[in-house]
Formats: C-alpha cells, structure tokens, sequence
C-alpha cells in the first residue's frame, strides 16, 4: 500500500485530516499489520485524508510508563510530541487502545493537546455519515460474533458502544459473554504483561477468558486492540479451536464487508 507520510505531504504545504498513529504491534507484528492495513483501506474508501508518521513514529512509552520507567516513557514521550507539534497535528486516529489512552489522557500534562479518536468510535461515524458502504447480506450477516471489550478502551475511557453499533451494521448476531462492559475481563495483556512471564497461578487469564468466549458459541471473537488479538488467539490455539473460531479486528471485519460501490 502507498500511504503519504506526514513529511511528505509536509513538504508540498499539506497537512493531513487525520493522522493515523500505527503503534509498535501495528507496525512490526505481523498479526497486527493486518489490522493497519484494514484500517487503511477503510480510510482509503471513505475518501479520509490521512498520513502516518512512518519512521518518524516512536514508542508512546505507554509499556515502560507501565512497568514503572518513568524516565524512559517521558523521554519518548516528548519526543512524539516534539514531532507531532513540529508538524501542527491536530486529531490522531490509532487502533490500538494503549496508543489511544496515553495520547489522549496523559500526553497533555507534558505539553502534547491532541484530538484522539479510537479507530473503533471513527469506524462509527463513519458509517453513520454513509462515508463507507457495506454489502448487502455480507459475509457475517446471521453469523455469531461475540465482542471482548478492551481494559484500556472499556473501563479506562467508557467506550462501549461504538464497537458494538459497528458490529451491528453487519447485520450479526452479538453474543455477550457473561463478563462484559464494564465487568468485562482483562486479556491478560495490559500494564505491560505482554512482555513478561505472568505470575505462577491456577491458569493463564487470556486461557479463561478465550473459555468465556467459547463458551457464547460464537464462531468469531471480534476484538479492537492489536494485545487482545494475540493473547485471545493465543487461547483459541492452546484449545485447538482454530478451526471453529476466528479471532478478528473489529476493522478487519468491516474491510472485508466493503461493498464495492
């Protein structure tokens, strides 16, 4: 894909609409770019002018914040905004809830005001503005889909809603698992557990959350964080259900739904 970096489009006097911010999993894990490229094409369809920071886009320092290096996170973090304020970026668009929640809620003590928007509650609008069209009877109508509300997006920031209406626009049909919303359960991934060994314990908690998503019967787990994707496909393949379950990105979900028009 050919997608303009904020420097180029800086270079010939533009500045983009939105800036989508990638993030490490979106840029480096192979999993998770094809989330980014989803999104992307999403974004390409509904006509939106965006860039990316490409090289220029660092860590947001969320993990070292998390396990206690400060001094490493504010680092990073006001070269972002250094670059970000350089380029006069007023509304950011990331997919990951990690990117999302540290841009919006903890940036601005160090200097750095943006408009951040999850690319769940974009996707939303979206959709409500008729910006992108989906097939009629595409291919999840009918089709169970169970959602797993994301730590930083559920509890941290009370986004609840917009990826559910998202997946409600494919004509599904959304099974809830019985820890949900605001009492959903963690993936296992948040604060940083995504690059340590966990604790001893009885089990693994991504192991007895992919069990409650199981348990709904639903033949896709539809996720909006690039963490819970690996640690909920993790699950599906210690229980050897890759065959029966999909783990999907809410975006790569409407991607595929596209209507060609």
């Amino acid at each position: 894909m050919k997608v303009s970096t904020v420097a180029e489009l800086f270079s010939s006097g533009n500045t983009p609409e939105i800036l989508f911010w990638v993030g490490c999993s979106g840029s480096f894990d192979q999993r998770a770019q094809k989330i980014t490229r989803a999104f992307a094409t999403i974004l390409e369809k509904a006509g939106v002018s965006f860039a990316i920071l490409g090289k220029e886009e660092m860590c947001t320092g969320d993990p070292a914040r998390r396990a206690g290096n400060e001094f490493l996170f504010q680092m990073m973090a006001y070269q972002n905004i250094q670059t970000l304020n350089n380029y006069g970026i007023k509304k950011i668009v990331t997919a990951c809830p990690h990117c999302f929640n540290i841009l919006k809620n903890e940036y601005p003590a160090l200097g750095g005001n943006y408009e951040v928007v999850h690319h769940t509650v974009f996707l939303q609008q979206l959709i409500d503005e008729s910006k992108i069209k989906l097939k009629d009877g595409g291919l999840f109508k009918g089709k169970k889909i169970t959602y797993h509300d994301s730590c930083y997006l559920g509890r941290a920031n009370n986004i609840y809603e917009a990826p559910r209406k998202v997946l409600e626009a494919l004509d599904a049909e959304l099974i809830e698992m019985k820890r949900c919303r605001s009492k959903g359960l963690c993936c296992g991934a948040g604060g940083a557990q995504m690059f340590k060994e966990e604790e001893k314990g009885t089990t693994r908690v991504n192991f007895e959350r992919t069990d409650e998503a199981i348990s709904t019967g639903a033949g896709i787990i539809a996720s909006a964080c690039p963490f819970c994707n690996t640690m909920l496909t993790d699950g599906i393949k210690n229980r050897e259900k890759e065959a029966e379950v999909k783990v999907m990105d809410v975006a790569e979900l409407i991607a595929d739904s596209l209507s060609d028009l």
